[in-house]
């Protein structure tokens, strides 16, 4: 049999722990630099997300803001139809005209407060 001095020894039972040391710590740098690459394209997407939500969330406050502004025309153009109605002599404006006139006077004061109450709130909220 041949024998070891204690240097060969030691570098033969040495050389193997380094190596596999070796290999697992690159193995945990790889799944390290993947994981970390993982992160930051679910973190791209989730601001992209978020972006297109805020877009979203403006185009919805606007057209709730037109909506309003629509809902104010009908009302007023309904005001003014009514009112010049009332004006011609040979109209005979039943009470229904008086009623709707009403109704449609009474529905503007409630939006109109209750958006004046909505302002306030984001105020100070």
């Amino acid at each position: 049999m041949m024998e070891m001095t204690i240097g060969e020894l030691l570098l033969l039972i040495g050389l193997p722990s380094a190596f596999t040391a070796g290999l697992i710590g690159f193995l945990f740098w790889w799944l390290e630099r993947k994981i970390k690459k993982r992160d930051e394209i679910a973190a791209k997407r989730e601001a992209e997300r978020d972006a297109e939500d805020r877009r979203r969330e403006e185009a919805r406050k606007k057209n709730e803001l037109l909506v309003i502004k629509s809902s104010n025309a009908a009302i007023a153009l309904g005001e003014a139809t009514a009112r010049a109605v009332q004006r011609i002599p040979d109209a005979h404006c039943n009470g229904d005209m008086h009623e709707a006139l009403e109704y449609a006077q009474k529905i503007k004061h409630e939006q109109k407060d209750f958006l004046a109450e909505q302002g306030i709130g984001a105020i100070y909220d």
